[in-house]
């Protein structure tokens, strides 16, 4: 067994210095570590997954068997959009629910964050949180503003009942920040406005049944979206789960079967008021039925989504002389095929195989999340995966080491991806709005295949230690594009989690790679023939360069109802772009205190 352990540890070594000397990442992705497999013991997942939550023992009569892990109250240290990511160490733990922490850094970075919930005596929990981030941002590289700010304010209510729980949230979050990325022409004045600000609003509600008897959960999700330029987006999405667990088959030894049926209306509603004006309405329904027969760890899905798209979409289509009117609507039914096959030789090697798709509704509020510096008029589609064929080897060793390595090769329609926007007034003399410095971004589409690898490993060689490691590979082909924007070859991630002086002092570690990515941008000059108007030149194979992004903090707890913090971001003070033009902030060191109670 040890000699094993020795060789496991020898090659998880062997492959981080080779992810750390060839390979990049562009985004940190907070608290990825996993728990072994034997040790998570949670209700079968249904046709349209949800996370369940988890019940207290003394309700339901027939209560399902949970392993239940105590958490930390959410705090993720959420960064300003200028930056690469926080992070925070989290460890297993006794955490206080209520604490408020506060930090400052470099770059004039403040942290507010807190939490407070309470028990009333009907057994409900009621609770708020709030969540606040700001940045002077890049005053030495930029002469205009790049100065950002992010907000957060929730409420949320636990209510625990005979047959389930229901969870209600509400969310407010604001986002002001600024067009700063100009690399093609020089703003005439270093006091320009670029100023772009998004407000969201989200309402949602979840019951969960503890029992899988027909009824498994519902989910009703809402959100309203506005920005400075007028935009409006609102969101809305209900979800049944219909399942039946657990049936025996007696013709089969030791066979027992799930049955599920997923129920998925939603719709979004966009409208603009710059440039195209583009208007959209989606209303997508989806019927997901699902059976999955089970013989110990080994699985047979079978299953099929069934989709019932309806859109109607309108722009402006300008010209030199003239501006044209368009609307389209459509209703269009879908089928997807879903199966996947698991054979379990032992819990160290799972081999699983399988086939999937889908219908995704693009939303103005995703898109931001991704790419934040787009103009405030964005054509929305619905990306469809035709199929997708995947295969894998996965499993967990002794509960110390857990992996997972996968590959896969898809067919899409309207593949999402982001271009750079030229200039949309020529007129050097020009007063010119935010947006309009080549400084912007816009969905583009394009239908093609996708050929991916992915591979996963947390290592867990002490109570107090947990190591992990990621690797994406994505090959997009294309029909009309040669290449596709801002989606990296590969993308990687290591780190690491530690906890001392009997878990007084945790420490953490997150490197992350990206390797280049290909865009489109712009030269912009005045040849001097008409001086009064710009001449631009557009290159569609220019890069951002990969990087590499080295992130540590710690945590030091003095009391039991204070402790003291500090976060490195970016410590190797890589100046890499995240969008053309929009470069992150350099070395970061944020200090702070944090009071539990």
């Amino acid at each position: 067994m040890n000699k094993r352990f020795q060789i496991l540890s020898l090659l998880f070594l062997g492959f981080s210095q080779v992810v750390f000397s060839q390979i990049k990442e562009e985004k940190l992705i907070l608290d990825r570590q996993r728990e072994p497999e034997v040790k998570k013991i949670e209700k079968k997942k249904t046709s349209i997954e949800a996370e369940k939550n988890y019940p207290p023992e003394e309700k339901s009569a027939n209560p399902p068997t949970y392993n239940i892990t105590n958490v930390p109250a959410s705090s993720d240290f959420k960064t300003s959009l200028i930056q690469g990511e926080d992070i925070s160490p989290k460890f297993d733990a006794e955490y206080q629910n209520n604490y408020f922490q506060l930090g400052m850094g470099n770059y004039g970075k403040i942290l507010a964050d807190g939490n407070i919930s309470t028990k009333l005596d009907s057994g409900m929990e009621v609770g708020g949180d709030v969540h606040f981030l700001s940045t002077t941002g890049l005053r030495k590289v930029y002469n205009w503003d790049s100065q950002q700010n992010s907000g957060n304010a929730g409420v949320y209510l636990n209510s625990y009942g005979e047959k389930g729980k229901l969870s209600v949230n509400a969310d407010y979050g604001l986002n002001d920040y600024n067009y700063y990325g100009i690399y093609a022409i020089t703003p005439r004045s270093n006091n320009v406005d670029l100023n772009q600000r998004t407000n969201r609003i989200k309402v949602n509600g979840y019951y969960d049944f503890y029992a899988n008897e027909f009824l498994n959960d519902v989910r009703v999700k809402s959100s309203f979206l506005t920005d400075k330029f007028n935009a409006q987006e609102n969101q809305a999405e209900v979800l049944f789960n219909l399942s039946k667990h657990g049936v025996e088959l007696p013709a089969l030894n030791d066979v027992k079967f799930n049955a599920d049926l997923g129920l998925n209306l939603e719709t979004v509603n966009t409208d603009f008021e710059l440039r195209n004006q583009n208007s959209s309405q989606y209303l997508n329904g989806t019927v997901s039925p699902k059976l999955t027969f089970f013989k110990g760890n080994s699985y047979l899905m079978i299953g099929s989504d069934f989709s019932f798209l309806n859109s109607k979409t309108r722009s402006l289509a300008r010209g030199d002389d003239f501006i044209l009117d368009q609307e389209e609507k459509s209703n269009k039914t879908y089928w997807f095929p879903k199966a996947e096959l698991q054979f379990a030789a032992a819990n160290e090697f799972k081999f699983y195989a399988g086939i999937t798709g889908g219908l995704k509704l693009n939303s103005y509020a995703n898109l931001l999340e991704e790419n934040p510096y787009l103009l405030s008029d964005q054509e929305l589609r619905a990306t469809e995966t035709k199929y997708k064929f995947y295969f894998g080897l996965r499993g967990d060793i002794d509960q110390n080491i857990k992996y997972d390595f996968s590959a896969g090769f898809g067919k899409m329609n309207n593949i999402l991806f982001f271009q750079a926007n030229d200039l949309f007034t020529a007129t050097v003399d020009y007063n010119r709005p935010a947006y309009d410095f080549a400084n912007t971004f816009s969905s583009v589409y394009d239908n093609g295949t996708v050929s991916e690898a992915k591979a996963s490993i947390q290592y867990f060689p002490l109570a107090n230690l947990a190591l992990d490691a990621e690797v994406n590979f994505e090959k997009y082909n294309l029909d009309n594009y040669e290449n596709i924007f801002y989606k990296p070859l590969v993308k990687a991630s290591i780190g690491g989690k530690y906890a001392m002086l009997d878990k007084k002092l945790k420490l953490g570690a997150k490197a992350i790679f990206a390797t280049d990515q290909t865009t489109n941008s712009f030269q912009i000059n005045n040849d001097g023939i008409n001086p009064d108007v710009y001449i631009s030149s557009e290159n569609r194979n220019d890069k951002v360069g990969g990087f590499a992004d080295l992130n540590l903090s710690a945590e030091y707890q003095v009391h039991k109802n204070f402790s003291i913090f500090a976060l490195g971001n970016n410590l190797l003070n890589t100046p890499y772009q995240t969008f053309k033009g929009y470069k992150v902030l350099g070395a970061q060191i944020l200090g702070g205190v944090k009071i539990s109670f």
